[in-house]
């Protein structure tokens, strides 16, 4: 299966980096199967960087040929759930909590689901109405590759350059 990655790098090696706060499904490798989506992240990247460098950024994205050999520990949310939520309440909330989980695939919280997701993790929403809320929110998918071993799983096969 191919999987996406959008950057401003090309990233032939893909590596777990624990330096941001506030990701789904806490540290990993983040892919999509959705090519679009990976375009659209590697876009809205190249401009924040380009703010911040005060140089014009290239817009990258990375294709991978997932092995899915289904020997590594796997989490699969289909949809907005409360388990979905617990997790990405629970990463996004606390640096130090790790799942056990090698690959995590689900819903990814965007700008207007991060919010619902806000309001959880503030206590100003319950999670059952946060849940029916995010029924009608067009979600995209990610693929959270967790541990090292569920990176040896990945193969760079391109990368290619989007136009900002």
């Amino acid at each position: 299966m191919l999987v996406y990655h959008g950057t401003t790098l090309e990233i032939r090696n893909p590596q777990i980096i624990a330096n941001e706060m506030g990701r789904d499904f806490g540290f990993a490798f983040y892919t999509t199967d959705i090519k679009e989506q990976a375009e659209r992240w590697a876009i809205r990247r190249a401009k924040v960087q380009a703010r911040f460098s005060r140089k014009e950024e290239q817009a990258v994205v990375n294709v991978y040929e997932w092995s899915e050999s289904h020997i590594l520990k796997e989490k699969i949310f289909r949809d907005a759930s409360i388990d979905w939520l617990d997790m990405v309440v629970r990463c996004r909330s606390d640096l130090r909590y790790h799942h056990d989980y090698d690959i995590v695939t689900g819903k990814i919280a965007n700008d207007n689901v991060g919010e619902t997701v806000s309001y959880v993790v503030q206590g100003i929403m319950r999670k059952e109405d946060a849940v029916e809320r995010l029924k009608f929110e067009k979600i995209n998918n990610q693929i959270a590759f967790c541990t090292e071993a569920a990176l040896t799983e990945l193969t760079f096969v391109k990368s290619y350059i989007v136009e900002v």
